[in-house]
């Protein structure tokens, strides 16, 4: 119920404004006019929604997922923009307007005073800009660290543009109880921010963990071990992600989302398993032990805990499989007596981690550009392999979790559905997105 209760309070939250703005009323306009207010109306909301929507609230992100969360967060963010620019075109044969307050006859629809209209001008710039970014930051050449900068920054400024817009040029928000309304909503929106880059760090900050151990796994990925600092440590389930922070203060905005590949059971230290591809994770080697990290989570919902299937499927393709290990673990040092079976997907031998620890039961190692020596699986992680590995039984039956590149995601999600896999045991977890 809880995925349902959270759908239907965005839905409260966001048409609440329009809701309210229909029950203050006021003289008919003609139907393109109405339906011009009713978009910037719900533009406005939902864009206020987009802070709630970040992932980085428990609440939302362990009760639904991260896939889930972000990827409402990216459609929903398209969508407010498809709306703010429709909003100003549909204000066609308007009369023009006086000075505020507004007439008592509530005939006018925008105001002549470029002051109030100037704000939702540079909102309607700043909008389209923020989202081709957040589309395109993988191709962009400048620090994952950078863009987030530029992306809160950016959204907290289209927020309070749009506020002072709303209130002082809108048929409606002008009215006090909607003027309020946006206010709190606004409120909400910059409180987010402060939760997540003020008040989550200052408690972080007396929660420290410190570097136990690197250890280099294959050519470019390790294992990085952190032990808490005068605390007990991080409650977690296996499969869980953090934001994980190191060598930084505890307001750095220097961190990552990184799954930990360790078992809940096997004590308080926690381990990353993390591949060589960004600036941070470059210099992962030479981080040295005692270093001083801080830790934010747990979160996500690609968890095993509760479900009752007679088999788990792990599917792990690259460094995909650091949530997958944690769950293998975990079930290993909990004399779990269900069935397993990995399979786990890399370009070239040499790429292949913890290979002695995940043994050969029950694992497939598949290689898309093989050795001669190779006697593994071949190609990729496909629906042909499925079907080889997994019965017709199995595949209706058991709980299917995996990890790794969006491709091979949807390629086994699509073809688990094919094959009548419940949609409710299919559990995925995406940090890419488009």
């Amino acid at each position: 119920m809880k995925p349902l209760f959270l759908i239907i309070a965005y839905l409260v939250a966001v048409t609440l404004p329009l809701i309210l703005s229909r029950s203050i009323g006021g003289p008919p306009r003609p139907f393109h006019q109405e339906l011009a207010s009713g978009l910037g109306i719900l533009a406005f909301s939902m864009v206020l929604m987009e802070f709630v929507l970040s992932g980085r609230f428990k609440s939302i992100s362990n009760g639904v997922g991260m896939d889930v969360t972000m990827r409402f967060h990216q459609v929903m963010a398209r969508t407010a923009l498809s709306f703010a620019l429709l909003h100003p075109f549909l204000y066609q044969g308007t009369p023009p307007g006086g000075q505020r307050p507004w007439d008592p006859t509530r005939q006018l629809t925008i105001t002549t005073d470029f002051s109030n209209l100037s704000t939702g001008i540079a909102a309607y710039l700043l909008l389209p800009s923020l989202v081709l970014l957040a589309i395109g930051r993988t191709q962009l050449d400048y620090k994952y660290e950078t863009w987030r900068r530029i992306h809160g920054v950016g959204a907290l400024l289209i927020a309070l543009l749009l506020l002072h817009h709303t209130v002082y040029a809108g048929r409606y928000g002008s009215q006090p109880v909607m003027t309020g309304l946006w206010v709190a909503m606004t409120g909400v929106a910059v409180g987010s921010l402060l939760y997540v880059y003020l008040l989550v760090p200052f408690l972080d900050k007396a929660r420290p963990w410190r570097v136990a151990t690197v250890v280099q796994l294959t050519p470019k990925q390790w294992e990085l071990s952190v032990k808490p600092d005068g605390h007990s440590g991080l409650d977690y389930r296996a499969g869980q992600f953090v934001w994980l922070n190191v060598g930084q203060g505890s307001f750095s905005m220097k961190e990552n989302p990184f799954s930990i590949c360790s078992a809940p059971g096997a004590g308080s230290k926690i381990s990353f398993m993390i591949k060589e591809l960004g600036d941070f994770t470059r210099t992962i080697g030479q981080i040295k032990a005692g270093t001083v990290a801080y830790l934010d989570g747990p979160y996500g919902n690609l968890s095993i805990d509760g479900r009752t299937e007679p088999g788990v499927a792990l599917i792990a393709g690259g460094v995909g499989l650091a949530s997958l290990l944690g769950i293998l673990r975990q079930m290993r040092l909990a004399g779990d007596p269900r069935k397993v079976k990995l399979i786990y997907g890399n370009r070239v031998v040499d790429q292949i981690a913890y290979r002695e620890e995940l043994g050969a039961e029950g694992v497939f190692y598949v290689l898309s550009e093989p050795p001669e020596t190779w006697h593994g699986e071949t190609g990729f992680i496909d629906a042909a392999l499925m079907d080889r590995v997994f019965s017709a039984e199995e595949l209706s039956e058991w709980v299917f979790v995996m990890c790794g590149p969006g491709i091979m995601m949807d390629i086994v999600e699509d073809h688990l559905i094919e094959r009548g896999t419940p949609s409710h045991r299919i559990l995925s977890e995406r940090f890419d997105y488009d």
